[in-house]
């Protein structure tokens, strides 16, 4: 007697913020087969609620395009989500439940380094592909693992460490910089790579202090760098202590120069931070705002059509958020038709696979290897600031 298939078992309030379903318009044979299903774990409440969404825009209008041209496999995909609340241990059941019960072919992974650092060992274990759209700590991909499953279309510490200096420097003729950093993984990861770029560039630090996520006070750690001469200062942490680093140094009457990682884009900075937020300069990997790439003015006009409540560039900032998880899911898709299989191990060397992709961001031309598990490098950075809640390009 053949076996019954057992029911889904009903998701959970707290795991679950919903399935993103697709529209699945167009082709009758791509509506009546059994979706592929890809699922996404980041922060979908708190201060980091913007990027999330921002992310949850980008996958949901590739996986759009992609079923409207018949899916994968000629399959539809279909989007399973799930809330970790910027929280390592949250984002590990979300990770192995995604997996375990919801059977997704692959994870695409949200915000926070230290939740993805959580996750990548799970989706080695497991042999589920891990892409990341934001998450940039360096061992993320460079996770020293023999089989290695984790991708990342976005930034990169190590990378971004380097463009920090050589921005500081050509903008603001930095001799003696200083850093200020989040005291977690993600801050431990550019501490790293902001040690090993000044001594690249031969420049002395200023020194490097550390906050916490709740610290609403830095003025004591920025006076020591203010003591020790620093003459710029790197800062590397999300919106809430972002804004409290700009707010101490506007108490304090220090107008020192300020190049940050990308946290101040992943929310209200702007409005937390006040007038102080528009000398931030910060690192991106796309913006929308003077962007006229036919592409770039495609998607908008899409996320636009999807989303009534999109009336200017400030409703879909941060724009970065978009882009890296709309070209992570359509890099994902061509892995899955590479592969000619949804399987784990099959879908991971189906990234191989991939010859090109015209993107948002860019073309990409063989964008993984074994060797290689980041699409994008420093030639894909911009540096950028608040304007009028709009985020806009200041140089490349």
């Amino acid at each position: 007697m053949p076996r019954r298939r057992p029911e889904a078992r009903p998701l959970t309030r707290r795991l679950a913020l919903g399935v993103l379903l697709s529209g699945f318009v167009g082709l009758s044979p791509v509506r009546a087969a059994e979706p592929v299903r890809i699922g996404l774990v980041t922060a979908l409440s708190g201060q980091s609620a913007k990027s999330g969404e921002a992310i949850s825009r980008g996958i949901g209008l590739a996986i759009d395009e992609i079923n409207r041209a018949g899916g994968v496999l000629g399959r539809p995909l279909e989007l399973v989500a799930r809330d970790d609340e910027a929280n390592p241990s949250k984002g590990v059941l979300a990770a192995r439940e995604l997996i375990q019960r919801a059977g997704v072919v692959a994870l695409i992974g949200g915000l926070d380094t230290p939740v993805s650092m959580a996750i990548v060992p799970i989706a080695n274990q497991m042999k589920v592909p891990f892409v990341g759209p934001w998450a940039a700590g360096t061992g993320i991909t460079r996770n020293g693992a023999a089989d290695n499953y984790a991708f990342r279309v976005s930034a990169v510490d190590a990378l971004v460490d380097e463009a920090l200096v050589a921005y500081a420097v050509k903008t603001y003729g930095a001799k003696k910089p200083g850093a200020i950093l989040v005291n977690n993984a993600w801050g431990e990861s550019n501490q790293q790579g902001l040690v090993a770029a000044l001594k690249a560039a031969n420049l002395p630090s200023a020194g490097i202090e550390k906050f916490e996520a709740n610290d609403i006070d830095m003025v004591p750690q920025l006076s020591r760098l203010r003591d020790a001469g620093a003459d710029a200062l790197f800062l590397v942490g999300n919106v809430g202590p972002s804004a409290q680093v700009v707010k101490s140094l506007d108490r304090m009457g220090w107008t020192v120069p300020v190049v940050s990682h990308w946290g101040p884009a992943g929310g209200r900075f702007d409005e937390l931070a006040g007038p102080g937020a528009a000398r931030v300069r910060f690192v991106q990997t796309f913006t929308f705002a003077g962007n006229d790439a036919p592409k770039a003015k495609a998607v908008l006009e899409a996320l636009k059509a999807k989303d009534p409540a999109i009336k200017s560039m400030a409703d879909v900032t941060p724009a970065v958020g978009i882009a890296n998880a709309y070209d992570a899911t359509h890099l994902i898709a061509l892995a899955i038709q590479a592969a000619g299989a949804t399987q784990g191990p099959k879908v991971r060397d189906g990234f191989y696979k991939i010859s090109g992709y015209s993107g948002l961001i860019k073309t990409y031309d063989k964008p993984f290897t074994p060797e290689r598990h980041d699409a994008l490098g420093p030639d894909d950075y911009v540096f950028a600031r608040f304007q009028n809640g709009e985020i806009v390009a200041v140089t490349k």
